[in-house]
């Protein structure tokens, strides 16, 4: 697929929650949201600080409650989480999506959820499939998969966003490629994860759809 530049046209203000605001990913997408003029709120866990300008709210993703406001009061609700890395149960992600899909439901607020290259396929296979997939991250992408699937299931405006195999901290370029189920390129910096996934809220291209991206 064709290079990808985000550019700076005039753009509507969007109102966006981020689950995760404080994490390697969300506080990114916070970032590139802020730089934007977007209304962002940063949900976390615990206090973390955030950027100025960012409305900080102290939950949980699977917190019902508080999901249904932001959920009332946004046009988007990013989930920038992910499954245990450290032995916790992975039914809690599970639990928080459903909770985020059933938060939206009934609403025009769109779902966005940051996956993992795990669940994308070569040849009608899933990397994490494949004899070479990291054994340490199997598990954890075996989860993501699951909820790639509920969300399929789902009735509501969901989009996945997933990245290269490597994310990592680097340089925002605004210059990549996309794609929609295979791998394209290894790697992807975390700044330019975070302008896709700001470019998607802006100019809706795969409403109910998982696509990916990298150089």
């Amino acid at each position: 697929m064709d290079t990808v530049v985000d550019n700076d046209d005039e753009r509507t203000t969007m109102k966006i929650a981020v689950y995760g605001a404080s994490g390697m990913v969300g506080s990114r997408i916070v970032a590139e949201a802020v730089s934007r003029a977007h209304e962002v709120t940063g949900v976390t866990r615990s206090s973390s600080e955030l950027p100025g300008g960012v409305r900080a709210v102290q939950a949980n993703a699977d917190d019902v409650a508080s999901a249904k406001e932001l959920a009332a009061e946004s046009d988007a609700l990013v989930a920038a989480i992910g499954p245990s890395r450290t032995g916790g149960d992975h039914q809690e992600y599970l639990d928080a999506v459903d909770n985020l899909i059933a938060a939206v439901r009934g609403t025009a607020t769109r779902l966005i959820v940051v996956g993992g290259a795990g669940s994308l396929v070569v040849n009608g296979n899933r990397v994490v499939d494949g004899p070479d997939f990291p054994a340490e991250y199997k598990n954890e992408s075996l989860t993501v998969s699951r909820a790639l699937e509920n969300l399929r299931a789902s009735d509501v405006n969901w989009t996945m966003l997933c990245p290269a195999r490597v994310i990592a901290p680097g340089e925002r370029t605004g210059v990549f490629r996309l794609s929609l189920d295979e791998p394209i390129g290894d790697h992807i910096s975390a700044e330019d994860y975070a302008v896709a996934l700001i470019n998607e809220l802006e100019t809706p291209d795969h409403n109910k759809q998982r696509f990916t991206l990298g150089y």
